[in-house]
């Protein structure tokens, strides 16, 4: 069943909505992305400045070991020189031994570094002219004056002195050469540490402005979702449960972007369908039920004014016979008797039925009237409390006598009830209608068998409600609600 409205456009705005939310996902990952990889690459320069600063250290300590074998091999030599011991040699063989590889490791670590690559490899050459051509073939001229005297101590003379003096300057000049790689390096380390500590500044502030960003972003993020989804789409829950609820006049507002806005037209157009064929099926019902009493009433007339005056006619008829048959016929007596009697039961049922057709004391004196005969016909007593002033319209009267006479029916049949009320107001334009008994309860408005459930269709066709109440034990409460439109 088509319930109305147009089919939006498969490639129109209908995609509206995952495309925004697509965008603003991939805006969102894309910040966010960039922020990280800044603070990524501020963590790598930190990192890398660390790795700087560790070499200016391992350089500083190569340069003080070197400086420190310097100091053995002068030592050594001179020891050696003064006593002859040869002893003193060793630290200062081991130092020539070390020397070399120790140069060479600190030219490697300061190999990036031109200021400090020069200065290394300055103080190797001067470190390697200074084993080889002063400290060695001093200690083997040394070793081949057999000149020691008996205190141990050798005379130095003008050759000794001048030597003593060489190595001095090429002690001074090493010594001088370090001092310089030193100072090198400690400017190198100071300047690592100063770019490590921006480093690490610029990877906190990048890390708390990606932090803030993010939150912000993510916050902004669920705000657009929670406006362009979230509440359209509880509104639209809300207008659904109405809907579900019979709120048929539920709408929701189309403002939503995509999707959203088709799913909020989809459903006004689907409320507005459902309410449009309700009125239609109100007022197809409302004309069944006008129709079906109007052809009761016609029947009941019908009735009434033929086959009813016919019998009567012909009871009338079997009674002057009666009173003029001769005296002398007695035999003619007893059957016309039993014939009028007969005509006048017939009568008497046709009246009946006619009565359960439709009655004619609700067209002829309205409702008041009608349910007093009803209560008067009653096989249970009933108390009868109608303030119903005036004439209603002719469907509400009728649906309202046969909602009194189905339920003192029931009661009649079913309640086993000493007593019966009936109650009749008109409240605010609307007829309510009480029945009430004292019986077995356990009635109910639904299954094939109950003619409640006719009575419930004649009702909701005129707009109103049955409402049955009938606990086990605790006796039966009808209650109808009829809108009086007319008067």
């Amino acid at each position: 069943m088509k319930l109305g409205g147009s089919r939006p456009a498969r490639n129109g705005p209908a995609r509206g909505l995952t495309l925004r939310t697509v965008m603003a996902g991939a805006a969102l990952a894309l910040i966010v992305g960039g922020a990280f990889a800044v603070l990524l690459a501020s963590i790598g320069d930190l990192r890398d400045a660390r790795l700087r600063e560790q070499r200016s250290a391992e350089v500083l300590t190569l340069a003080n070991r070197l400086e420190r074998l310097i100091i053995d091999m002068e030592t050594g030599q001179r020891g050696f020189a003064l006593t002859g011991e040869a002893s003193f040699l060793q630290p200062w063989q081991a130092a020539i031994d070390t020397f070399p590889g120790q140069a060479s490791a600190m030219e490697r670590l300061v190999a990036g570094i031109p200021a400090e690559r020069a200065l290394a490899e300055k103080i190797t050459a001067a470190g390697g002219s200074y084993i080889d051509d002063y400290s060695v073939p001093l200690v083997a001229a040394l070793r081949r004056d057999p000149g020691a005297g008996e205190s141990g101590r050798r005379a130095p003379g003008a050759a000794g002195t001048a030597r003593a003096e060489e190595g001095k300057r090429r002690v001074d000049a090493l010594r001088a050469d370090f001092d310089a790689l030193v100072t090198a390096a400690l400017g190198s380390a100071r300047a690592e540490q100063r770019r490590s500590d921006a480093a690490a500044q610029r990877a906190t502030a990048v890390g708390v402005a990606g932090l803030i960003a993010s939150v912000v972003l993510i916050g902004a993020y669920s705000h657009y979702l929670a406006r362009a989804v979230v509440a359209p789409v509880r509104r639209l829950a809300g207008a659904t449960r109405q809907l579900a609820d019979g709120d048929l006049q539920a709408r929701v507002p189309e403002r939503g972007a995509g999707e959203i806005g088709v799913l909020q037209r989809g459903f006004n157009t689907m409320a507005a369908t459902l309410s449009r064929q309700r009125s239609e099926l109100a007022a197809s019902r409302s004309r069944i039920v006008a129709s079906a009493d109007q052809a009761r009433r016609r029947i009941e007339r019908d009735l009434h004014d033929g086959i009813q005056q016919r019998l009567v006619s012909l009871v009338l008829e079997v009674r002057a016979i009666q009173a003029t048959s001769p005296p002398d016929r007695p035999e003619l007596a007893e059957p016309l008797d039993r014939l009028a009697d007969a005509l006048g039961e017939a009568v008497d049922e046709l009246r009946e039925i006619s009565r359960g057709i439709h009655p004619a004391i609700l067209s002829e004196a309205g409702l008041g009237p009608a349910l007093k005969a009803l209560a008067r016909r009653s096989p249970v007593p009933v108390e009868l409390d109608v303030e119903v002033p005036g004439r209603l319209p002719e469907p509400v009267e009728v649906a309202a006598y046969y909602v009194v006479s189905e339920a003192l029916t029931n009661t009649a049949k079913h309640a086993r009830a000493s007593v019966a009320t009936v109650r009749a107001r008109l409240e605010d334009g609307r007829l309510r209608l009480r029945v009430r008994d004292d019986g077995a309860g356990g009635a109910t408005a639904s299954g094939s068998g109950s003619g409640l459930l006719g009575l419930a269709d004649r009702v909701e066709a005129l707009g109103g409600t049955v409402r049955v109440d009938s606990p086990p034990g605790q006796g039966t409460t009808l209650d109808a609600d009829l809108p009086v439109t007319g008067g």
